[in-house]
């Protein structure tokens, strides 16, 4: 044997691994009663029919308000028209403009002699009334 310890072979240490067994206990849930789940799956289709029911009721109110506004635009549109409407038939309905007009087309006015209507270039006719 040699002094020097680099030199010696290492030993190799026989030793046997040791496997302890254990025994592990699995325990099983128990399911859930067929009762229970019923009740459950029923719980879960009531919450889902009432948020169906209010996003429903929303997309009503929601359209709704969009009907509003659009009638509301059409009421204002009308209004405007009305009012130009109103001036136009208050601007038409003017006695001066159609006293001009009559006279523009041949009507000639007599306060005392009744109504003469031009009918050529130089004739007139007299309507009297009785």
């Amino acid at each position: 044997m040699n002094g020097n310890l680099a030199l010696q072979p290492k030993r190799k240490q026989d030793r046997k691994t040791v496997v302890k067994e254990t025994k592990r206990v699995v325990k099983t849930r128990r399911s859930i009663p067929v009762q229970e789940k019923l009740l459950y799956m029923f719980t879960v289709l009531v919450c889902v029919a009432v948020a169906g029911v209010i996003i429903f009721r929303y997309a009503q109110i929601y359209d709704m308000n969009l009907q509003i506004k659009k009638l509301t635009s059409d009421y204002q549109t009308m209004n405007v028209e009305m009012e130009d409407m109103k001036k136009q038939v208050e601007m038409l309905s003017d006695p001066e403009r159609i006293r001009k007009l009559a006279e523009s087309q041949g009507m000639v006015s007599m306060l005392e002699g009744g109504i003469t209507v031009k009918t050529g270039d130089k004739e007139t006719k007299t309507a009297m009334g009785e």
